[in-house]
């Protein structure tokens, strides 16, 4: 296909194409850059690689805090570190308000970050999310027992800030290389998020309760985490030219959920981050309560990642078929109905079953939101403020859920109450996707949905 038919395609699906100046230079070099995708390539998997290593560290580190996280109780030994044994002086929901904040910011950020990439801030972005990263933890292995504030200031505004900063931009390079592989490439680069699931916790539980405690055991997963941070920096490229669409000042929100389609995506991502994070930051604890062995209820949380590792892959090759919106509503509603199954659970062979299909779900789900959002921006120059502004708002329930969470549950353990809330919360975001969908199914007049970035990921039609 010729230069000329690709760019026609494009503006056909996407939109005028914006360019970063009004010099023909300019014109053109972004006209080359748009029209062709390399789909491959030594450098854009060497982005992708670098992509998933900066999931690894802050994505994936971010959700080892189950580790952290617990509940004090005198009857049983939980290996769960703040509130058996660091912050014993705290409640439950005072911890959870460490990683409701941290989450918060890891997605909040995503507003800004994501515009500033458009705009060719990548490299800025993703040097000076590393660098915050990686001081917020090495501040955390210098703090005292008891010390509320400086465990809230490093782990949860400092390590949220440095996630934050680098997520959407890492999610998103990988676009410069990939059209029709697109989704496939971002759920390549979210296993980097789920080995760090995996592996985090089982490194950090054994440093703190190992010869080396807490703040060395901190210190020597902050390192690890710098080392491999500093590598992926130094093999990611950017590879579009910097957009400047016009009246490009501030994030456009205000645009954006103007397109009802965009705001039923919004609001039901609310709904699912209330429910997301409920099983990966309490299925430890419930495995312990129901009398399962400690040390293997630990590794439920791992297996839970493990699967997740799966679901990030294979879901993508099915979205190429059937669609990223009818893929991703699908395991919407599988999430909400295994929430809904914790409450049977008392087995380990339960738990484990559970760790594997959620895992498996969880991955897909948020591996496939991202190319969801993507999927109703009008052309490539504001994917990232779209994706960003996203889920910034839909960070903001993970501010709330954790502590949400774990005062509905209590110190009796009142299981039912959590797993009622957020199973129903995630069924109101599958629901407001399927919304969503049908109003990108009407506009269009078909099932087969062709919208302005769907079209150019996924071919001329596709459902979904």
């Amino acid at each position: 296909m010729s230069e000329k038919s690709d760019l026609e395609k494009h503006v056909e699906v996407g939109g005028a194409v914006t360019v970063s100046s009004g010099s023909q230079p300019d014109v053109e070099r972004e006209r080359e850059a748009l029209s062709t995708f390399p789909e491959g390539g030594r450098q854009a998997w060497l982005t992708v690689l670098g992509a998933s290593l900066v999931q690894f560290c802050t994505f994936g580190y971010m959700n080892a805090f189950g580790v952290y996280q617990g509940f004090p109780s005198r009857l049983m030994h939980s290996l769960d570190f703040y509130v058996r044994e660091y912050l014993t002086d705290y409640t439950p929901s005072d911890i959870g308000w460490i990683g409701g904040v941290q989450i918060f910011l890891a997605f909040g950020c995503g507003i800004f970050a994501g515009r500033a990439f458009d705009r060719g801030y990548f490299h800025q972005l993703m040097i000076g999310g590393a660098l915050l990263h990686s001081f917020s933890f090495f501040m955390l292995s210098l703090s005292h027992e008891s010390q509320y504030y400086q465990v809230f200031l490093s782990h949860g505004l400092g390590g949220g800030l440095g996630t934050g900063i680098v997520y959407i931009p890492s999610l998103t390079v990988v676009s410069h290389y990939f059209q029709r592989n697109r989704p496939l490439a971002m759920g390549i680069v979210t296993v980097g998020n789920a080995l760090g699931a995996v592996l985090h916790p089982i490194m950090l539980n054994h440093l703190f309760h190992g010869p080396v405690g807490f703040h060395t055991g901190v210190r020597i997963s902050a390192a690890l985490n710098t080392a491999l941070l500093c590598v992926a920096n130094a093999i990611m490229r950017a590879r579009l030219p910097p957009t400047k669409p016009l009246g490009a000042g501030v994030v456009p929100v205000l645009k954006f959920m103007r397109d009802p389609a965009y705001a039923f995506v919004v609001v039901g991502g609310l709904f699912v981050f209330c429910g997301l994070f409920f099983p990966a930051f309490f299925l430890q604890l419930d495995a312990v309560k129901h009398g399962v062995d400690r040390q293997f209820a630990f590794y439920c949380l791992s297996i839970l990642n493990a699967a997740s590792i799966l679901g990030r892959v294979v879901p993508a090759v099915f979205a190429q078929k059937y669609g990223v919106f009818n893929v991703t509503i699908f395991l919407t509603v599988g999430m909400g109905v295994l929430i809904y199954c914790m409450g049977v659970i008392e087995t380990t062979s339960g738990f484990v079953t559970f760790a594997v299909f959620f895992g498996f779900f969880f991955g897909g789900g948020t591996s496939l939101t991202p190319p969801m959002i993507g999927s109703l921006a009008k052309d490539m120059s504001e994917m990232g403020a779209r994706i960003g502004t996203s889920l910034a708002i839909s960070g903001i329930m993970g501010l709330f859920a954790t502590p949400i969470a774990g005062a509905l549950l209590t110190s009796e353990f009142h299981w039912w109450r959590p797993i009622l809330f957020n199973g129903t919360a995630m069924m109101a975001g599958a629901a407001l996707f399927m919304a969503s969908r049908y109003l990108v199914a009407s506009r269009k007049g078909t099932q087969f949905v062709r919208t302005a970035i769907n079209a150019s990921w996924y071919g001329d039609s596709h459902p979904g």
